[in-house]
């Protein structure tokens, strides 16, 4: 589900709720919206009204989680590309063929990340280059012990690189699943009947309104938009990968 998707279901249920709250007002004799009722009514809206408050409180928990965890994995990316280099430096002129596909995959797996993230439904698929470089850093024969421990190193801070990329990947699931939105979007539906259940419909109350609607539904938006780390407006910048392109050189 799409942030945009997110706020026209959001904003257009809301007016619908408004709308069925205002026909049932002119539908329903007065009588009936006085006394016990109105206390029932208002007492029903104020309950729904915490329900969905902490609903929000947990959606943006997870998609600032998911955020975060997501960030988290693009810098670790980088920092061991960085290492792996340096390492690979160190052992000698033997890894120049390791330290050639290192350079090869980054800005490839860089592509792929944003493109898997944003595409929908995508595979996970380890490109040729990637496989080539694991081969090399498997393939290369130590020649004394400083050799011997640097390949030890090397291999476990690669064996992370992959672990890492497969992280990114498998935690792109949507943060806000589609039913919870759902029964929020309901919620808030009831919620807006209520009001204009007891309020006359004047300029001022649908002014409001529509106020209140729009700062609804752009809260969802910012919250959808934030579950998904590699696309919108809050995307999580490629900025430290490509930082780390020039180091590797």
């Amino acid at each position: 589900m799409s942030s945009t998707i997110a706020f026209l279901a959001s904003f257009i249920s809301i007016l619908f709720g408004t709308v069925i709250g205002m026909i049932l007002k002119r539908s329903l004799p007065a009588e009936m919206l006085e006394g016990g009722s109105k206390d029932a009514i208002r007492l029903g809206a104020g309950f729904l009204s915490t329900l969905a408050a902490l609903v929000i409180g947990l959606m943006i928990a997870s998609a600032k989680n998911t955020y975060d965890t997501q960030n988290t994995n693009i810098r670790q990316l980088g920092t061991n590309a960085v290492l792996v280099d340096r390492m690979l430096t160190k052992y000698g002129s033997e890894a120049r063929t390791a330290r050639t596909l290192l350079r090869e995959t980054i800005p490839s797996a860089t592509a792929r990340i944003w493109q898997e993230n944003t595409g929908g439904g995508s595979t996970f698929v380890v490109t040729d280059t990637a496989e080539r470089f694991y081969n090399a850093v498997e393939g290369l024969k130590p020649a004394n012990e400083e050799q011997t421990s640097l390949k030890s190193r090397i291999i476990q801070i690669t064996t992370d690189l992959g672990r890492t990329r497969l992280l990114v990947f498998t935690q792109a699931d949507d943060a806000i699943p589609v039913p919870f939105f759902i029964v929020l979007v309901f919620w808030l539906v009831v919620i807006f009947s209520s009001f204009n259940l007891f309020a006359e419909p004047g300029a001022i109350v649908i002014g409001f309104i529509l106020v209140l609607a729009i700062s609804v539904s752009s809260a969802l938006f910012l919250i959808v938009d934030l579950s998904h780390p590699f696309s919108g407006l809050m995307q999580i910048s490629n900025h430290h990968l490509q930082m780390v392109l020039p180091k590797i050189e």
